[in-house]
């Protein structure tokens, strides 16, 4: 029902930002997920994130691939520009959008199978040259618009709705995005707001390669005894004249613990996933010891979450290219182009 518009009357006392903008005006269409995805809990956060930064709406640029989670676009900031690509190819088509006009705040949103798989190649160079936007994973571990396989985030040994146990090992895009050199690192859950807003305010506001994996469990594929992201999809099959899919509507997984303590989160199938937040006195400043504490936590069976690295004085593609202060499409064709001499000059160089 995505083509259904939500409607314009709201609360005359509903309040407002800097600009003047109500949280309505960072709102998109309504959502087509199932009920309880928390997929559907990181758009509200990016739409309180943006309406508390006081982001005017046209300034934001939303770029997305293929997947549950590149749906979401539609769902926020429908005042914003918007463009979904092809499966796998939103890192590319960003980094030609930022290059041609930097000043807008780029927001890419992906999925694990998105990123992980198919697009992996586009992940890894867009991290390292250091492209300056958002890159939000919504990470589930299945291929939710494809019945539920495993994605390449899967935790080994989890089982499918079949009962088949994950050999393979997962990737661990955080790891890897710090690997890359990405200045800006964090993990959050969908299911915990108080975390996560902070998390995207700040991936917002820094200058370069933000990237932010958002554990968000899949309600509809994610109820499987001994899955630590998904529960067991249930099917019943019969030998009537139609074959019926059904969801039943649940409730999200929400959670508020302190920084520094370890908390067991019981999902819808019974499964538990064991999240620690990050102490506070936790360096976020130092790219090895980031890395190590992740892997040290990970073998523990621990999901980390919060800000894992940031590099306070970072540097993105702009800077790396030492390219014009001015949007390349607010240039004129005199300035574009140098002329005869000048271009006979580069060719010359290049012989």
């Amino acid at each position: 029902m995505t083509y259904i518009a939500k409607p314009k009357l709201h609360h005359p006392n509903l309040g407002c930002n800097a600009i003047g903008f109500t949280r309505r005006d960072y709102e998109g269409k309504i959502s087509t997920l199932c009920a309880g995805c928390g997929h559907d809990s990181i758009s509200a956060a990016i739409i309180h994130a943006c309406w508390e930064l006081s982001i005017e709406p046209h300034r934001i640029a939303k770029l997305s691939g293929i997947g549950c989670s590149s749906k979401t676009p539609d769902y926020f900031l429908g005042q914003s520009h918007g463009f979904n690509t092809v499966h796998g190819r939103m890192p590319s088509v960003l980094t030609g959008a930022s290059l041609a006009n930097r000043d807008l705040v780029y927001l890419g949103v992906s999925g694990d199978g998105d990123s992980a798989s198919i697009g992996i190649g586009q992940f890894v160079h867009a991290i390292r040259r250091g492209v300056n936007m958002v890159y939000i994973v919504e990470n589930n571990g299945v291929y939710g618009l494809t019945k539920g396989q495993f994605s390449a985030t899967a935790d080994q040994g989890s089982m499918s709705k079949k009962g088949v146990a994950n050999t393979d090992a997962p990737i661990d895009l955080v790891g890897l995005a710090m690997q890359l050199g990405a200045s800006f690192v964090a993990r959050g859950f969908s299911g915990d707001k108080q975390q996560l807003v902070p998390l995207i305010k700040a991936a917002i506001a820094h200058q370069g390669a933000a990237f932010l994996d958002v554990i968000s469990p899949c309600v509809a594929f994610n109820n499987h005894a001994g899955s630590t992201k998904s529960y067991e999809y249930v099917r019943e099959h019969n030998d009537a004249v139609n074959q019926l899919d059904y969801i039943a509507p649940r409730a999200e997984i929400s959670i508020d613990y302190a920084p520094g303590e370890v908390v067991e989160v019981e999902q819808h199938d019974g499964s538990v996933l064991r999240l620690r937040k990050l102490d506070a006195a936790y360096d976020p400043g130092d790219r090895i010891a980031a890395m190590n504490y992740v892997h040290a936590h990970q073998a523990r069976g621990e999901v980390v979450t919060g800000l894992l690295y940031v590099d306070k004085d970072p540097h993105d593609l702009h800077q790396h290219l030492n390219t014009v202060a001015t949007p390349f499409n607010a240039l004129s064709a005199k300035e574009l182009c140098p002329g005869k001499a000048t271009l006979d000059k580069i060719n010359s160089a290049l012989r």
